[in-house]
Protein backbone atom coordinates (compact mmCIF):
# COMPACT_ATOMS: atom_id res chain seq x y z
CA UNK A 1 0.00 0.00 0.00
CA UNK A 2 0.25 3.74 -0.59
CA UNK A 3 -0.09 6.91 0.83
CA UNK A 4 0.34 10.08 -0.09
CA UNK A 5 -0.78 13.92 1.04
CA UNK A 6 0.35 17.35 1.00
CA UNK A 7 2.39 16.34 3.35
CA UNK A 8 4.53 13.26 3.99
CA UNK A 9 2.64 10.87 6.41
CA UNK A 10 4.32 9.20 9.34
CA UNK A 11 6.63 6.33 8.83
CA UNK A 12 4.33 4.05 10.64
CA UNK A 13 0.88 5.12 8.11
CA UNK A 14 3.22 4.49 5.14
CA UNK A 15 3.95 1.19 6.53
CA UNK A 16 0.55 0.30 7.01
CA UNK A 17 -0.80 1.77 3.87
CA UNK A 18 2.15 0.43 2.03
CA UNK A 19 2.52 -3.12 4.10
CA UNK A 20 -0.54 -3.34 1.12
CA UNK A 21 -2.70 -5.77 -0.51
CA UNK A 22 -2.19 -9.84 -0.30
CA UNK A 23 -3.29 -11.61 -3.33
CA UNK A 24 -3.26 -15.53 -2.55
CA UNK A 25 -2.55 -18.50 -4.71
CA UNK A 26 -4.94 -21.82 -5.57
CA UNK A 27 -0.81 -31.78 16.73
CA UNK A 28 0.11 -32.45 20.01
CA UNK A 29 1.30 -29.62 22.04
CA UNK A 30 3.86 -29.67 24.80
CA UNK A 31 2.78 -27.75 27.64
CA UNK A 32 4.56 -24.06 28.29
CA UNK A 33 3.45 -23.42 31.35
CA UNK A 34 3.70 -20.64 33.64
CA UNK A 35 2.18 -17.57 34.78
CA UNK A 36 1.66 -15.04 32.28
CA UNK A 37 3.01 -11.42 33.45
CA UNK A 38 3.19 -9.57 30.34
CA UNK A 39 3.45 -9.20 26.53
CA UNK A 40 5.25 -7.09 23.79
CA UNK A 41 2.35 -5.85 21.51
CA UNK A 42 2.94 -4.23 18.20
CA UNK A 43 2.49 -0.59 19.79
CA UNK A 44 6.02 -1.19 21.03
CA UNK A 45 7.62 -0.44 17.35
CA UNK A 46 6.59 3.15 16.60
CA UNK A 47 6.76 2.21 12.38
CA UNK A 48 4.72 -0.91 12.92
CA UNK A 49 1.87 -1.51 10.39
CA UNK A 50 -0.75 -4.36 11.13
CA UNK A 51 -2.20 -6.17 8.44
CA UNK A 52 -4.35 -8.85 8.84
CA UNK A 53 -4.88 -11.95 6.19
CA UNK A 54 -7.59 -14.74 6.47
CA UNK A 55 -7.12 -17.01 3.32
CA UNK A 56 -8.80 -20.19 2.25
CA UNK A 57 -8.99 -21.40 -1.26
CA UNK A 58 -8.41 -18.49 -3.08
CA UNK A 59 -10.94 -16.42 -1.54
CA UNK A 60 -9.18 -13.65 0.87
CA UNK A 61 -10.08 -10.96 3.52
CA UNK A 62 -7.42 -8.28 3.86
CA UNK A 63 -7.78 -5.80 7.22
CA UNK A 64 -5.39 -2.89 6.83
CA UNK A 65 -5.32 -0.95 10.11
CA UNK A 66 -4.51 2.72 9.46
CA UNK A 67 -2.76 4.36 12.74
CA UNK A 68 -2.71 7.77 10.55
CA UNK A 69 -2.39 11.11 13.08
CA UNK A 70 -2.63 14.39 10.96
CA UNK A 71 -5.26 16.25 8.55
CA UNK A 72 -7.73 13.69 7.80
CA UNK A 73 -7.94 15.93 4.41
CA UNK A 74 -4.29 15.04 3.50
CA UNK A 75 -5.05 11.12 3.97
CA UNK A 76 -5.22 8.75 1.29
CA UNK A 77 -3.98 5.63 0.41
CA UNK A 78 -3.23 3.55 -2.90
CA UNK A 79 -3.26 -0.82 -2.85
CA UNK A 80 -2.29 -2.99 -5.72
CA UNK A 81 -5.49 -5.49 -6.43
CA UNK A 82 -5.70 -8.18 -8.30
CA UNK A 83 -8.61 -7.32 -9.96
CA UNK A 84 -11.69 -4.55 -9.69
CA UNK A 85 -13.52 -4.63 -6.47
CA UNK A 86 -16.53 -3.76 -6.11
CA UNK A 87 -18.26 -2.03 -3.26
CA UNK A 88 -19.72 -5.15 -1.67
CA UNK A 89 -16.19 -6.20 -1.57
CA UNK A 90 -15.56 -3.52 1.24
CA UNK A 91 -16.23 -3.17 4.33
CA UNK A 92 -14.95 -1.03 7.48
CA UNK A 93 -14.35 -2.64 10.93
CA UNK A 94 -13.26 -1.52 14.46
CA UNK A 95 -9.93 -1.43 15.96
CA UNK A 96 -10.98 -3.32 18.71
CA UNK A 97 -10.75 -6.47 17.00
CA UNK A 98 -7.58 -5.93 15.22
CA UNK A 99 -5.80 -5.34 18.87
CA UNK A 100 -7.21 -8.11 20.30
CA UNK A 101 -5.65 -10.47 17.78
CA UNK A 102 -2.51 -8.44 18.00
CA UNK A 103 -2.81 -8.98 22.17
CA UNK A 104 -3.64 -12.49 21.39
CA UNK A 105 -0.14 -13.49 19.51
CA UNK A 106 2.04 -10.87 20.98
CA UNK A 107 5.11 -12.29 21.95
CA UNK A 108 4.70 -13.28 26.19
CA UNK A 109 6.98 -12.68 29.38
CA UNK A 110 6.06 -15.79 32.13
CA UNK A 111 7.71 -16.69 34.84
CA UNK A 112 8.11 -19.95 37.09
CA UNK A 113 8.70 -20.03 40.95
CA UNK A 114 10.99 -22.92 42.46
CA UNK A 115 9.76 -25.35 44.80
CA UNK A 116 11.42 -26.03 48.42
CA UNK A 117 14.30 -28.34 46.88
CA UNK A 118 13.94 -30.10 50.25
CA UNK A 119 10.87 -31.97 48.86
CA UNK A 120 12.91 -32.99 45.55
CA UNK A 121 10.69 -30.72 43.50
CA UNK A 122 12.62 -28.06 41.58
CA UNK A 123 9.90 -26.29 39.61
CA UNK A 124 6.25 -25.99 40.34
CA UNK A 125 3.77 -27.18 37.17
CA UNK A 126 1.04 -25.17 37.86
CA UNK A 127 -0.80 -23.99 34.95
CA UNK A 128 -2.16 -20.71 34.41
CA UNK A 129 -3.85 -18.81 31.74
CA UNK A 130 -3.29 -18.13 34.12
CA UNK A 131 -9.61 13.38 3.75
CA UNK A 132 -11.60 15.65 2.25
CA UNK A 133 -14.50 14.47 0.21
CA UNK A 134 -13.92 13.64 -3.82
CA UNK A 135 -13.38 16.67 -5.85
CA UNK A 136 -16.85 17.09 -7.81
CA UNK A 137 -15.00 16.74 -11.16
CA UNK A 138 -13.68 13.21 -10.38
CA UNK A 139 -17.01 11.84 -9.56
CA UNK A 140 -17.90 13.65 -13.08
CA UNK A 141 -17.76 12.70 -16.65
CA UNK A 142 -15.22 15.10 -16.95
CA UNK A 143 -13.04 13.09 -14.52
CA UNK A 144 -13.59 9.62 -16.30
CA UNK A 145 -12.64 11.67 -19.78
CA UNK A 146 -9.49 12.88 -18.28
CA UNK A 147 -8.32 10.03 -16.72
CA UNK A 148 -9.08 8.16 -19.99
CA UNK A 149 -6.50 10.49 -21.86
CA UNK A 150 -3.72 10.05 -19.58
CA UNK A 151 -4.15 6.50 -19.65
CA UNK A 152 -6.11 5.72 -16.84
CA UNK A 153 -9.82 4.05 -16.15
CA UNK A 154 -11.93 4.76 -13.45
CA UNK A 155 -13.51 0.91 -12.83
CA UNK A 156 -15.48 1.89 -10.26
CA UNK A 157 -16.72 4.72 -7.34
CA UNK A 158 -18.26 3.79 -4.26
CA UNK A 159 -18.09 5.55 -0.83
CA UNK A 160 -17.97 2.64 2.38
CA UNK A 161 -18.27 4.00 5.80
CA UNK A 162 -15.95 7.33 5.85
CA UNK A 163 -13.66 5.83 2.76
CA UNK A 164 -14.86 7.76 -0.75
CA UNK A 165 -12.83 4.93 -2.93
CA UNK A 166 -11.94 4.56 -6.36
CA UNK A 167 -10.70 1.39 -8.32
CA UNK A 168 -8.38 2.57 -11.42
CA UNK A 169 -6.54 0.65 -13.70
CA UNK A 170 -3.70 2.12 -15.96
CA UNK A 171 -2.10 1.44 -19.33
CA UNK A 172 1.61 3.07 -18.02
CA UNK A 173 3.12 4.41 -14.86
CA UNK A 174 3.63 7.81 -16.40
CA UNK A 175 0.07 8.72 -17.11
CA UNK A 176 -1.20 7.21 -13.52
CA UNK A 177 1.33 8.64 -12.04
CA UNK A 178 0.46 12.47 -13.76
CA UNK A 179 -3.33 11.49 -12.89
CA UNK A 180 -2.80 10.86 -9.03
CA UNK A 181 -0.50 13.85 -8.81
CA UNK A 182 -3.74 15.99 -10.65
CA UNK A 183 -6.00 14.65 -8.18
CA UNK A 184 -4.42 15.94 -4.76
CA UNK A 185 -2.17 12.46 -4.53
CA UNK A 186 1.51 13.60 -3.73
CA UNK A 187 3.63 10.76 -5.05
CA UNK A 188 7.09 10.25 -4.77
CA UNK A 189 9.21 10.58 -8.56
CA UNK A 190 10.81 7.56 -7.60
CA UNK A 191 7.84 5.65 -7.40
CA UNK A 192 6.72 5.02 -11.04
CA UNK A 193 9.61 2.43 -11.25
CA UNK A 194 7.33 0.53 -8.62
CA UNK A 195 3.95 1.58 -9.98
CA UNK A 196 4.96 0.58 -13.75
CA UNK A 197 5.90 -3.23 -12.57
CA UNK A 198 2.78 -3.48 -10.95
CA UNK A 199 0.89 -2.29 -14.36
CA UNK A 200 2.53 -4.54 -16.60
CA UNK A 201 1.26 -7.23 -13.79
CA UNK A 202 -2.54 -6.00 -15.34
CA UNK A 203 -3.05 -5.20 -11.53
CA UNK A 204 -5.60 -2.20 -10.72
CA UNK A 205 -5.22 -0.08 -7.91
CA UNK A 206 -7.58 0.61 -4.90
CA UNK A 207 -7.37 4.14 -4.06
CA UNK A 208 -9.33 5.65 -0.80
CA UNK A 209 -9.26 9.11 0.59
CA UNK A 210 -11.63 10.60 3.63
CA UNK A 211 -15.20 11.76 3.07
CA UNK A 212 -15.36 14.57 5.53
CA UNK A 213 -19.19 14.79 5.98
CA UNK A 214 -19.02 10.61 6.61
CA UNK A 215 -16.09 10.71 9.17
CA UNK A 216 -18.16 13.37 11.24
CA UNK A 217 -21.11 11.15 11.12
CA UNK A 218 -19.09 8.18 12.94
CA UNK A 219 -18.21 10.54 16.12
CA UNK A 220 -15.10 8.86 15.97
CA UNK A 221 -11.49 11.05 15.98
CA UNK A 222 -9.82 7.98 14.24
CA UNK A 223 -9.86 5.59 11.29
CA UNK A 224 -10.96 2.46 11.16
CA UNK A 225 -9.65 -0.43 9.66
CA UNK A 226 -10.40 -1.04 5.47
CA UNK A 227 -11.43 -4.65 4.62
CA UNK A 228 -11.26 -5.88 0.83
CA UNK A 229 -12.34 -9.26 -0.12
CA UNK A 230 -11.37 -10.61 -3.40
CA UNK A 231 -10.39 -13.79 -5.64
CA UNK A 232 -7.11 -14.59 -6.79
CA UNK A 233 -4.87 -17.49 -7.37
CA UNK A 234 -1.93 -15.23 -6.28
CA UNK A 235 -0.53 -15.40 -2.90
CA UNK A 236 1.35 -12.50 -2.13
CA UNK A 237 2.16 -9.10 -0.28
CA UNK A 238 2.73 -5.78 -2.10
CA UNK A 239 5.46 -3.74 -0.19
CA UNK A 240 7.18 -2.22 -2.62
CA UNK A 241 5.51 0.67 -2.99
CA UNK A 242 5.85 1.27 1.10
CA UNK A 243 9.48 1.87 0.86
CA UNK A 244 9.24 4.60 -1.68
CA UNK A 245 7.96 7.54 0.55
CA UNK A 246 9.61 5.97 3.92
CA UNK A 247 12.07 7.58 6.00
CA UNK A 248 14.53 4.51 6.93
CA UNK A 249 12.56 1.28 8.01
CA UNK A 250 9.84 0.18 8.66
CA UNK A 251 8.48 -2.90 10.65
CA UNK A 252 5.22 -5.03 9.35
CA UNK A 253 3.15 -6.91 11.29
CA UNK A 254 1.08 -9.89 9.62
CA UNK A 255 -1.20 -11.89 11.30
CA UNK A 256 -2.77 -15.15 8.84
CA UNK A 257 -5.89 -17.07 9.23
CA UNK A 258 -5.62 -20.19 7.50
CA UNK A 259 -7.28 -23.51 7.70
CA UNK A 260 -4.14 -26.04 6.75
CA UNK A 261 -1.76 -24.81 8.62
CA UNK A 262 1.69 -21.98 9.28
CA UNK A 263 2.04 -18.96 6.60
CA UNK A 264 5.89 -18.08 5.88
CA UNK A 265 7.34 -16.81 2.65
CA UNK A 266 8.99 -18.08 -0.30
CA UNK A 267 11.24 -15.98 -1.41
CA UNK A 268 13.26 -14.64 1.81
CA UNK A 269 14.31 -17.62 5.15
CA UNK A 270 11.06 -17.46 7.00
CA UNK A 271 13.02 -18.66 10.87
CA UNK A 272 11.37 -18.44 14.28
CA UNK A 273 12.89 -16.39 16.76
CA UNK A 274 14.69 -17.27 19.79
CA UNK A 275 12.24 -18.73 22.20
CA UNK A 276 11.62 -20.35 25.88
CA UNK A 277 15.04 -18.95 27.28
CA UNK A 278 15.54 -17.84 31.12
CA UNK A 279 16.24 -14.34 31.49
CA UNK A 280 16.98 -12.55 34.76
CA UNK A 281 14.76 -11.45 36.63
CA UNK A 282 14.77 -7.28 35.99
CA UNK A 283 13.69 -7.72 32.70
CA UNK A 284 10.16 -7.78 34.54
CA UNK A 285 9.96 -4.12 34.34
CA UNK A 286 12.01 -3.58 31.15
CA UNK A 287 10.27 -6.28 28.82
CA UNK A 288 9.31 -3.59 26.25
CA UNK A 289 12.83 -2.32 25.82
CA UNK A 290 13.87 -5.56 26.23
CA UNK A 291 12.11 -7.26 23.11
CA UNK A 292 12.28 -4.33 20.98
CA UNK A 293 16.25 -4.22 21.60
CA UNK A 294 16.16 -8.16 20.88
CA UNK A 295 14.22 -7.92 17.49
CA UNK A 296 16.48 -5.13 16.46
CA UNK A 297 19.58 -7.78 17.20
CA UNK A 298 18.16 -10.42 15.77
CA UNK A 299 17.59 -8.45 12.36
CA UNK A 300 20.97 -6.99 12.22
CA UNK A 301 22.28 -10.84 13.08
CA UNK A 302 20.32 -11.87 9.88
CA UNK A 303 21.26 -8.56 7.95
CA UNK A 304 18.11 -7.32 7.74
CA UNK A 305 17.07 -10.12 4.88
CA UNK A 306 14.57 -12.55 7.55
CA UNK A 307 10.86 -12.83 7.72
CA UNK A 308 10.32 -13.79 12.02
CA UNK A 309 7.89 -16.24 13.26
CA UNK A 310 6.78 -14.46 16.39
CA UNK A 311 3.58 -16.62 16.72
CA UNK A 312 2.27 -19.73 15.47
CA UNK A 313 -0.99 -22.25 16.68
CA UNK A 314 -4.55 -23.13 15.88
CA UNK A 315 -7.17 -20.81 17.41
CA UNK A 316 -9.24 -21.61 20.53
CA UNK A 317 -6.07 -22.49 22.67
CA UNK A 318 -3.47 -21.15 24.29
CA UNK A 319 -0.31 -21.81 27.12
CA UNK A 320 0.12 -19.54 28.54
CA UNK A 321 -2.84 -17.03 26.95
CA UNK A 322 -1.98 -13.27 26.77
CA UNK A 323 -5.30 -12.88 25.69
CA UNK A 324 -8.49 -14.53 25.36
CA UNK A 325 -8.94 -16.14 21.84
CA UNK A 326 -11.25 -14.42 19.25
CA UNK A 327 -14.56 -15.30 19.23
CA UNK A 328 -16.66 -17.01 16.44
CA UNK A 329 -18.01 -13.77 15.86
CA UNK A 330 -14.59 -11.81 15.57
CA UNK A 331 -13.14 -14.41 13.58
CA UNK A 332 -16.16 -14.25 11.02
CA UNK A 333 -15.80 -10.12 11.16
CA UNK A 334 -12.17 -10.83 10.26
CA UNK A 335 -12.86 -13.29 6.80
CA UNK A 336 -12.76 -16.60 8.28
CA UNK A 337 -16.02 -17.30 6.11
CA UNK A 338 -15.49 -21.06 6.18
CA UNK A 339 -16.77 -21.25 10.12
CA UNK A 340 -20.03 -22.41 10.07
CA UNK A 341 -22.29 -21.70 12.81
CA UNK A 342 -22.37 -25.09 14.60
CA UNK A 343 -18.62 -24.19 14.77
CA UNK A 344 -18.99 -21.31 17.56
CA UNK A 345 -16.77 -22.11 20.52
CA UNK A 346 -18.69 -22.40 23.87
CA UNK A 347 -18.17 -20.47 26.94
CA UNK A 348 -14.82 -21.50 29.36
CA UNK A 349 -15.95 -21.25 32.82
CA UNK A 350 -12.53 -22.10 33.99
CA UNK A 351 -11.43 -18.57 32.92
CA UNK A 352 -9.27 -17.26 35.95
CA UNK A 353 -6.94 -14.35 36.85
CA UNK A 354 -3.28 -14.92 37.75
CA UNK A 355 -0.42 -12.63 38.62
CA UNK A 356 0.57 -9.80 36.95
CA UNK A 357 3.51 -7.29 36.95
CA UNK A 358 2.57 -4.17 39.15
CA UNK A 359 3.11 -1.85 36.23
CA UNK A 360 0.33 -3.11 34.19
CA UNK A 361 -2.82 -3.98 34.21
CA UNK A 362 -4.33 -7.37 35.50
CA UNK A 363 -4.76 -9.43 32.54
CA UNK A 364 -7.31 -12.52 31.91
CA UNK A 365 -5.77 -15.87 31.73
CA UNK A 366 -6.39 -19.26 30.77
CA UNK A 367 -4.45 -22.66 31.70
CA UNK A 368 -3.78 -24.49 28.33
CA UNK A 369 -6.43 -26.60 27.22
CA UNK A 370 -6.19 -29.51 23.88
CA UNK A 371 -6.86 -27.43 20.53
CA UNK A 372 -10.47 -27.39 19.07
CA UNK A 373 -9.78 -28.57 15.57
CA UNK A 374 -13.62 -28.27 14.99
CA UNK A 375 -12.74 -24.50 14.31
CA UNK A 376 -10.15 -24.97 11.73
CA UNK A 377 -8.54 -21.80 12.39
CA UNK A 378 -4.66 -21.84 12.39
CA UNK A 379 -3.46 -18.07 13.30
CA UNK A 380 0.30 -17.30 12.17
CA UNK A 381 2.28 -13.93 13.44
CA UNK A 382 5.01 -12.72 11.20
CA UNK A 383 7.21 -9.60 11.45
CA UNK A 384 9.25 -8.25 9.39
CA UNK A 385 11.35 -4.96 9.15
CA UNK A 386 12.13 -3.82 5.48
CA UNK A 387 13.43 -1.10 3.52
CA UNK A 388 14.08 -1.10 -0.54
CA UNK A 389 17.68 -2.54 -0.37
CA UNK A 390 17.31 -5.61 1.82
CA UNK A 391 13.80 -6.36 0.34
CA UNK A 392 13.65 -5.43 -3.22
CA UNK A 393 10.76 -8.11 -3.77
CA UNK A 394 6.94 -8.20 -2.52
CA UNK A 395 6.48 -11.27 -0.24
CA UNK A 396 5.48 -14.50 -1.58
CA UNK A 397 3.77 -16.47 0.74
CA UNK A 398 2.96 -20.34 1.52
CA UNK A 399 0.34 -21.93 3.40
CA UNK A 400 2.18 -25.08 4.94
CA UNK A 401 0.59 -28.16 6.73
CA UNK A 402 2.29 -27.63 9.59
CA UNK A 403 0.59 -27.13 12.58
CA UNK A 404 2.94 -27.10 15.13
CA UNK A 405 2.36 -24.53 17.85
CA UNK A 406 5.34 -21.83 18.95
CA UNK A 407 5.11 -18.72 20.60
CA UNK A 408 8.16 -16.18 21.07
CA UNK A 409 7.93 -16.50 25.18
CA UNK A 410 10.92 -15.51 27.49
CA UNK A 411 10.46 -16.98 31.01
CA UNK A 412 11.52 -15.49 34.54
CA UNK A 413 12.79 -18.47 37.44
CA UNK A 414 12.25 -16.99 40.31
CA UNK A 415 14.53 -18.67 43.50
CA UNK A 416 13.54 -20.61 45.92
CA UNK A 417 13.79 -17.89 49.19
CA UNK A 418 12.86 -20.35 52.01
CA UNK A 419 14.82 -22.97 54.19
CA UNK A 420 17.56 -24.84 52.73
CA UNK A 421 18.50 -27.04 55.95
CA UNK A 422 18.82 -30.23 53.71
CA UNK A 423 21.95 -31.40 51.45
CA UNK A 424 19.36 -30.92 48.21
CA UNK A 425 19.00 -27.22 49.68
CA UNK A 426 22.41 -26.52 50.37
CA UNK A 427 23.12 -27.97 46.88
CA UNK A 428 20.40 -25.96 45.03
CA UNK A 429 21.66 -22.91 46.98
CA UNK A 430 25.15 -23.37 45.69
CA UNK A 431 24.33 -23.68 41.93
CA UNK A 432 21.98 -20.49 41.58
CA UNK A 433 25.30 -18.22 41.06
CA UNK A 434 25.74 -20.18 37.90
CA UNK A 435 22.54 -20.27 37.08
CA UNK A 436 22.24 -16.75 37.53
CA UNK A 437 25.38 -15.78 35.49
CA UNK A 438 23.90 -18.45 32.74
CA UNK A 439 20.92 -16.04 32.39
CA UNK A 440 23.15 -12.54 31.69
CA UNK A 441 25.23 -14.44 28.92
CA UNK A 442 21.79 -15.61 27.53
CA UNK A 443 20.26 -11.75 27.93
CA UNK A 444 23.54 -10.30 26.10
CA UNK A 445 23.52 -12.91 23.74
CA UNK A 446 19.89 -11.71 22.78
CA UNK A 447 19.91 -8.41 22.81
CA UNK A 448 23.32 -7.51 22.45
CA UNK A 449 22.92 -5.32 25.68
CA UNK A 450 26.44 -5.18 27.62
CA UNK A 451 27.37 -8.04 29.60
CA UNK A 452 28.71 -5.93 32.82
CA UNK A 453 25.30 -3.51 33.14
CA UNK A 454 23.24 -7.60 32.83
CA UNK A 455 25.38 -8.48 36.15
CA UNK A 456 25.13 -5.45 37.88
CA UNK A 457 21.23 -5.14 37.19
CA UNK A 458 21.32 -8.53 38.14
CA UNK A 459 23.18 -7.92 41.68
CA UNK A 460 20.56 -5.14 42.61
CA UNK A 461 18.37 -6.97 42.01
CA UNK A 462 18.99 -9.97 44.30
CA UNK A 463 20.70 -12.17 41.83
CA UNK A 464 24.34 -12.12 42.05
CA UNK A 465 26.84 -13.85 40.38
CA UNK A 466 30.23 -15.33 41.58
CA UNK A 467 32.87 -16.33 39.71
CA UNK A 468 32.83 -19.94 41.03
CA UNK A 469 30.84 -21.06 43.58
CA UNK A 470 31.58 -21.32 47.22
CA UNK A 471 33.12 -24.78 48.63
CA UNK A 472 30.58 -26.86 50.40
CA UNK A 473 30.90 -27.17 53.86
CA UNK A 474 32.44 -31.28 54.85
CA UNK A 475 29.47 -33.63 55.49
CA UNK A 476 30.01 -33.79 59.30
CA UNK A 477 29.53 -30.31 59.74
CA UNK A 478 26.06 -30.53 58.92
CA UNK A 479 24.78 -34.08 60.51
CA UNK A 480 24.43 -32.83 63.94
CA UNK A 481 23.58 -29.08 63.67
CA UNK A 482 19.80 -29.35 63.67
CA UNK A 483 20.50 -31.26 67.45
CA UNK A 484 22.15 -28.33 69.01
Amino acid sequence: MFGFGQRWLSSMLALVLTGGLVWGLPLVAQAFCGFYVGKADADLFNEASKVILARHDGKTVITMANDYKGELTEFAMVVPVPTVVTKQQVHVTDNAIVNHLDAYTAPRLVEYFDSNPCERIMYESMMRKTAAPMAADMAGGGAASSAKAMGVTIEDQYTVGEYDILVLSAKHSNGLQQWLDTNGYKVPVKARNVLSSYIKQGVKFFVAKINLSEQEKTGRTYLRPLQVAFESEKFMLPIRLGTVNANGPQDLILYTLTKEGRVETSNYRTVKLPTGMDIPLFVEDDFGDFYKDMFKHQVKKENMSTVFTEYAWDMGWCDPCAADPLSFNELRELGVYWLQDHQQPQPQPWIRRGRTSQKMAPQRIMPPRRPQRVQNVFVTRLHVRYDADHFPEDLMLHETQDRTNFQSRYVLRHPWTGDDSCEAGRNYRAQLPKRFDKEAQTLANLTGWDIGDIRHKMANNGQAQVTEAPAPKPWYQWMWQNNK
